[in-house]
């Protein structure tokens, strides 16, 4: 009975280690799709910027112009709908354009396994 016992011990043990392994690895692999996400969109942005000499004024005006072929989700908010725009300075020597999106940021508020904001990669 007592040899029962001490297997079931560590059986628990065991998988509650690997528990513990796989909920830190998937939040990993979402780090890693965030960053992939937030690379691949802001080069998109420094694409249309070079290409039309002006920021989108929309997320999905790169999808309508062809440089994404869908907005993706965050992973951890689950939605295309929550990225964090920031808009483009004002150019001083054109003060009547239009402002577009400079960069794009997660919508989460979540903190990332080194500690810091996903909101401020």
């Amino acid at each position: 009975m007592i040899e029962l016992l001490v297997v079931v011990s560590l059986v628990i043990i065991l998988a509650s280690i690997g528990m513990a392994q796989y909920k830190s690895g998937v939040v990993r692999a979402q780090e890693a799709v965030l960053k992939e996400d937030l690379f691949r969109m802001r080069d998109v942005l420094d694409q249309y910027f070079a290409d039309k000499q002006q920021h989108p004024q929309t997320l999905e005006e790169l999808v309508t112009a062809g440089y994404l072929r869908a907005i993706p989700k965050d992973p951890f908010t689950g939605s295309a709908e929550t990225w964090q725009i920031v808009e483009a300075e004002p150019d001083p020597s054109n003060p009547a354009a239009q402002l577009g999106i400079y960069d794009v940021k997660s919508g989460s508020d979540k903190t990332a396994l080194d500690g810091s904001k996903y909101s401020e990669w």
